[in-house]
């Protein structure tokens, strides 16, 4: 049997790996080639070059239009797969979308899918299944599916051709998530669309995190491969805490390897988040900079200007920092204060990260705020108050809104606080990161910028969402013949700079996942060190009943936070933008 792979938060341990093994034999791979290293004919209309290496030969793969052109796994099953066998294209992919019918389903998964497949990005033989309890036909699913499709702005030719021809390649099947059954003539649809060619199958689990195992055994034991690879696509949350985190990777390891499970946030996957790196480590004026040495404080704000919307029943479960914080900003501070990694191999950044969450001291309560939205009226409207959802209970103190305050121990950042922010309902959406820089030792110009030292220093904002941008914020000299100083951003605004539309997220994670490239997914000690991080102040103000504080509806959210930061003597660098 060959190897299978999954999405999803893991830890590894001898017993879960040997149970496994007993389970399902492991082939090994022919030595040259990984599931990733092969490549199908690029499309030289799509400009997106992105990398890809060998595992031994460490060569880097550049394709004209940045997508894989075969990712086969070559496995040594015994059936004399050759290399020749998969550069002639006998191999298929699958994926199935668990949980078809659903929001995300809908919005963001199968759009990502036909925008990948608009773009060459995917196998000439492949096929898309949904899989749910709701009952569809293959048709109902297509046209539920087809109301969400768009071309590309900048190639918008024979798009409804191509939107046929991927509705085309999409079939349903309707079945139990605890039903290995109905998994099996799951199995049996597959095998008739692969047709007995090599069989690459990708799952992705957009269903409740209750019922992932139940999918995850189902699929592994009667819907596997059974000559290629099977990998797993999980979302987030990845449990409530260290514990249920922990006892979620247990269970999953009973039917799939680490290889397997690609844990997904999708905010790894956004243009700015991406850019991180290669704004640090290939301009040569910012890496100096980077450390306690010029770096005043570090600010992760994000932001919606709507509430729950009849959602919150999902929301309260978890609430802002579980939700946001946990997960999204987390990463990006990760990502953010690593060290250079050895190179841009997927473990290599990955341990890089996990050392920085080590590194972290755990959230303390007195360095956090929490708040919730109230209802408010504004130009004769009326917004409803978070508890006025009916899916929320009128008693709720799930937090809307946290601010918190976090700090790294090490050499590089010791005493630089982290500050994050986060919440719904608030006056404006959007997603930054802010790096305020030291004042200026001995300042020439201290005079004229009189007491207000902070509007004086420099600031690097990096915009991840909307309007993708960075800018840097400078002092200069007001043209005329007195001396009069004025903050002046250096501004690189991604829609004018780069006129084709930006991939969504989904679309660079899902087509990593077909790679097998684990970069941007998150490794099982990285979750266990970021919910270490966590878990102490969630019990404290779960177990202490925390009220948090009540703010506005299109607000800019509690007081607490201004107190927050000003006990670091940091002022939010988002409140000069307004």
């Amino acid at each position: 049997m060959a190897t299978h792979s999954v999405i999803i938060p893991s830890s590894s341990s001898s017993s879960s790996s040997s149970a496994l093994s007993a389970a399902f034999p492991l082939r090994e791979t022919l030595p040259l080639f990984t599931a990733r290293s092969l490549i199908f004919p690029s499309k030289p209309s799509f400009s997106r070059v992105r990398l890809r290496f060998f595992a031994e030969k460490q060569s880097q793969l550049d394709s004209s239009n940045g997508c894989a052109s075969n990712f086969a796994s070559l496995q040594d099953s015994g059936d004399h797969l050759t290399e020749e066998h998969v550069t002639k294209g006998e191999s298929t992919l699958s994926i199935t979308v668990v949980g078809a019918s659903g929001d995300l389903a809908k919005k963001k998964i199968f759009p990502a899918l036909f925008a990948l497949f608009y773009e060459g990005c995917l196998p000439q033989d492949f096929s898309v299944f949904g899989y749910s309890r709701t009952k569809l036909s293959h048709e109902e699913l297509r046209v539920m599916i087809s109301r969400t499709l768009t071309c590309r702005i900048d190639q918008r030719e024979n798009c409804g051709d191509k939107m046929d021809q991927f509705l085309s390649r999409c079939f349903y099947h309707s079945g139990q998530y605890d039903s290995e059954d109905d998994f099996a003539e799951l199995n049996t649809k597959l095998k008739e669309k692969e047709a007995g060619k090599l069989s690459n199958r990708l799952y992705y689990l957009s269903i409740p995190p209750n019922i992932f195992v139940d999918v995850v055994r189902c699929a592994s034991l009667r819907a596997s491969s059974e000559n290629g690879w099977t990998r797993v696509i999980v979302e987030k949350p990845f449990g409530r805490d260290s514990e249920s985190s922990g006892e979620l990777t247990r269970c999953l390891k009973q039917y799939l390897t680490e290889e397997q499970i690609f844990r997904i946030d999708h905010y790894l996957g956004k243009e700015l988040v991406e850019n991180l790196s290669v704004l640090r480590f290939s301009n040569l004026v910012f890496e100096p900079l980077w450390s306690r040495n010029y770096i005043r404080n570090v600010q992760l704000i994000f932001s919606e200007d709507f509430g729950t919307e009849g959602r919150g029943g999902y929301f309260d479960q978890y609430g802002i920092i579980r939700d946001i914080m946990q997960n999204h900003l987390l990463q990006i501070l990760a990502l953010f204060a690593m060290e250079p990694p050895v190179s841009l191999d997927a473990e290599d950044i990955r341990s890089e990260k996990v050392k920085v969450l080590r590194s972290m001291k755990p959230l303390l309560l007195e360095d956090v705020i929490v708040g919730q939205y109230k209802g408010h009226s504004k130009g004769g409207k009326a917004y409803p108050g978070y508890i006025d959802d009916p899916t929320v209970p009128n008693n709720s103190l799930t937090p809307t809104f946290a601010a918190a305050a976090m700090f790294i121990n090490n050499a590089r950042w010791d005493g630089v606080p982290f500050l994050m922010k986060a919440g719904k309902a608030l006056h404006t959406r959007g997603a930054e990161i802010r790096v305020q820089f030291r004042h200026v030792p001995g300042n020439l110009y201290k005079k004229i910028v009189a007491t207000d030292l902070d509007k004086a220093t420099n600031e690097l904002v990096i915009r991840v969402q909307p309007d993708e941008g960075i800018y840097l914020r400078i002092n200069n000299k007001v043209p005329g013949l007195g001396m009069r100083l004025d903050r002046s951003d250096l501004n690189l605004l991604y829609r004018s700079r780069y006129p084709s539309e930006i991939p969504d997220a989904y679309e660079r994670l899902l087509l990593d996942a077909i790679e097998g490239e684990r970069r941007l997914f998150i490794r099982s000690d990285e979750l266990n060190a970021a919910w270490d991080l966590f878990t102490p102040a969630l019990k404290q103000l779960e177990e202490k009943k925390i009220v948090p504080e009540l703010y506005p509806y299109g607000s800019r959210g509690p007081v607490g936070a201004h107190y927050l930061a000003s006990k670091y003597n940091v002022r939010w660098g988002d409140l000069e933008d307004a």
